[in-house]
């Protein structure tokens, strides 16, 4: 039989593994994902993530508050009738459980640390800094995107959970400064300095809550961005492919697979190896085109400090990924000869949300 304790001890377990995670997460499309970007150099790559909107919860009966939850037990049909705590008979006690962080407006700040390849392409690694700020404000949603965030302007507010696919969009901002600073390796450190890269473009994508388990949720995506800042002058698109569910109320893991596609202008920027670069290298003349850059695939874990990932507060995350250069940027020498296309991503960091 179920007891009024046995009921709100389950609805807790329910209500903090259908949240998800507080750090390298955010919610897409009313549950939570998250995407790690193309690991492009130190400061390019970033576990960024998607907006952790809550799938918190619209529980509020009519008359009570936020924080207080009503809870109604059927009576027994063997017996006299249920006793409330308000007295004999009333069928309807009340239990007080702490009000979910994830509400209207929320944030999530974090710092970590991690290891990523000097430049894209590199087989060299250098240790960079995981800043995270995830949340909503407003009514938008705002995530990680790399050196960079994205919004959702459709993002929904809390509800007791997504049972209907979602769509998401809105402006898309990243700073790209691959083999701008930060080189590792010595001869190509003697090429020319790239100048730092400002990309403006958009995001829009679906989510389907409830695929493989009631708590899950898949996550499709697209991202376009263009650089507005002169330095490369190209255009890149990114489909994703996201999967993220809870284990227990306080740990929460995320998948994603991604590719990337860069134009003529982006490959010769950063791919191209000129005849004043060969000079000063050693290195072979190279004519890089647009086309798949890379394929990637990334795992984030993030586990609540308190057990609880409903209630907010601090959390840990880590990061593991890896990208395959393809194409030229597999054949420029900077990676063929001076580098490895197979780059590696680890990290971990410490965030707190409220």
């Amino acid at each position: 039989m179920n007891t009024p304790a046995r009921v709100v001890r389950r609805f807790a377990i329910a209500s903090a593994a259908l949240v998800g995670s507080t750090a390298a997460l955010a919610e897409e499309n009313g549950a939570i994902t998250m995407a790690i970007d193309d690991f492009e150099g130190a400061a390019s790559v970033a576990p960024a993530v998607e907006t952790l909107e809550a799938s918190t919860f619209s529980l509020a009966a009519a008359g009570t508050g936020a924080s207080e939850v009503p809870v109604a037990l059927a009576s027994s049909q063997t017996g006299a009738g249920a006793q409330g705590q308000g007295g004999q008979g009333s069928g309807r006690p009340r239990f007080n459980l702490p009000k979910p962080v994830f509400d209207d407006t929320w944030v999530s700040i974090g710092i970590g640390a991690g290891l990523v390849p000097s430049y894209g392409g590199s087989d060299d690694y250098i240790v960079f800094p995981l800043p995270l700020i995830v949340g909503r404000v407003g009514g938008v949603g705002i995530s990680p995107n790399g050196p960079g965030f994205a919004l959702d302007l459709f993002s929904p507010g809390p509800a007791l959970g997504a049972s209907k696919p979602r769509f998401f969009g809105g402006p898309a901002f990243r700073i790209r400064n691959d083999r701008a600073n930060q080189i590792e390796d010595e001869v190509v450190e003697l090429a020319e300095d790239l100048d730092w890269a400002v990309e403006v473009g958009a995001q829009a994508g679906v989510s389907f809550p409830g695929v493989f388990n009631p708590l899950d949720t898949l996550t499709l995506t697209t991202q376009v961005r263009w650089d507005v800042a002169g330095a490369h002058d190209g255009m890149m698109i990114e489909p994703s492919v996201g999967y993220a569910r809870p284990f227990g109320p306080g740990v929460r893991f995320q998948a994603n697979v991604g590719a990337q596609f860069v134009d003529d202008s982006f490959a010769d920027y950063y791919y191209t190896v000129t005849p004043a670069q060969a000079a000063a290298t050693g290195l072979p003349l190279f004519t890089a085109d647009g086309g798949l850059n890379n394929l990637s695939t990334t795992a984030i874990v993030n586990f609540d400090l308190d057990g609880n990932l409903l209630n907010g507060g601090w959390s840990l995350y880590t990061v593991l990924g890896y990208t395959r250069f393809v194409g030229d940027a597999e054949d420029t020498p900077f990676t063929s000869i001076r580098g490895d296309a197979n780059n590696f991503i680890g990290g971990v960091g410490v965030s707190y949300t409220f």
